[in-house]
């Protein structure tokens, strides 16, 4: 009888054990839901830092691109005496271009990806323009 009074104990104390334990298993409502607020807060203030900075590289990206344009076309026209009123092709100014094996430069802003909607040479007096977006200026 002592016997199976003990083990009626131990028994007793070994659910009372998994009743504590699985009532501390796993988060809170209000844990996780604060949890979210924070990861959401903390979204709602990097995502426009980061376009920003996303912006900002490819205008940097473009102007590069525009300078590049305007030295091989500004090296074109020495090479073939051409006048200030002379519009180079992006054929003609292409093997002056020096990157990529002389391919033409495209604007990262441009959704079409061609060079016609990126750049505009313009004659050789002028400095060539980004068709994409207009803050993309030489300075």
């Amino acid at each position: 009888m002592v016997l199976n009074l003990l083990s009626a104990k131990v028994e007793s104390n070994r659910v009372n054990i998994e009743k504590k334990a699985s009532s501390k298993l796993g988060f809170t409502l209000i844990e996780i839901m604060i949890v979210v607020s924070i990861i959401g807060l903390m979204a709602a203030v990097a995502i426009p830092g980061m376009l920003r900075a996303r912006a900002r590289a490819q205008e940097n990206t473009c102007i590069d691109n525009l300078r590049l344009l305007d030295g091989a076309k500004q090296q074109w026209a020495l090479e073939n005496k051409a006048s200030s009123t002379t519009t180079p092709t992006g054929i003609q100014i292409q093997s002056y271009i020096g990157r990529a094996a002389g391919k033409l430069p495209l604007c990262p802003a441009d959704s079409q990806q061609t060079f016609a909607t990126s750049y505009s040479l313009n004659d050789c007096a002028t400095a060539p323009t980004c068709l994409a977006a207009a803050t993309h200026v030489l300075p």
